[in-house]
């Protein structure tokens, strides 16, 4: 069994923002509106979906020739630049990464302070070690705000295994 946490504060507006917009963004930079339709019907929503989408398959949607293909990457790079960053530019980030409690005193000690927003943890290891119970606690203590500025965050739990129990109120 594997659990991922992901945090980070969601209410912050980061440059990467402009990687998940969605393709009707293409329109302000000339891609007509028949073409971002048929992205979207072969099931490419975001400018991230189209970055990561191969030349030859984005060929492969009807219509779309190497010119236009070519266009379309062009206007998302304008939308998304996908270069390299400074190491500078990489500290100035690491600076707004904050800790998160999980719960327990000693393993916040053996992780430096609790776990690290804007990053994912992957939590592993035999049946009935923790996994879970950390992933619950977690969820809670993101929500909480703390002296250092953190005015709490949202989370998301997917659960999969059917793990959490909804508490019934009388």
């Amino acid at each position: 069994m594997t659990e991922q946490i992901h945090n980070g504060n969601l209410s912050d507006a980061d440059e990467d923002d402009s990687f998940f917009q969605d393709v009707d963004i293409l329109q302000k930079h000339g891609i007509n509106v028949a073409d971002i339709k048929k992205l979207k019907a072969s099931g490419i929503c975001t400018i991230k979906g189209i970055q990561m989408s191969t030349k030859k398959k984005l060929c492969s949607i009807k219509g779309f020739s190497d010119t236009k293909v070519e266009k379309i990457k062009e206007a998302c790079q304008k939308v998304a630049n996908l270069g390299f960053i400074t190491a500078l530019e990489v500290s100035e980030k690491r600076k707004q990464i904050f800790k998160i409690s999980t719960g327990s005193i000693e393993l916040d000690k053996l992780l430096g302070g609790g776990m690290e927003s804007m990053a994912i943890t992957e939590a592993f290891g035999e049946f009935r070690t923790g996994k879970t119970q950390l992933s619950h606690t977690l969820c809670v203590t993101a929500q909480i705000p703390n002296s250092n500025g953190y005015h709490g965050g949202k989370v998301m739990f997917l659960d999969t295994e059917h793990t959490l129990y909804p508490f019934k109120r009388p």
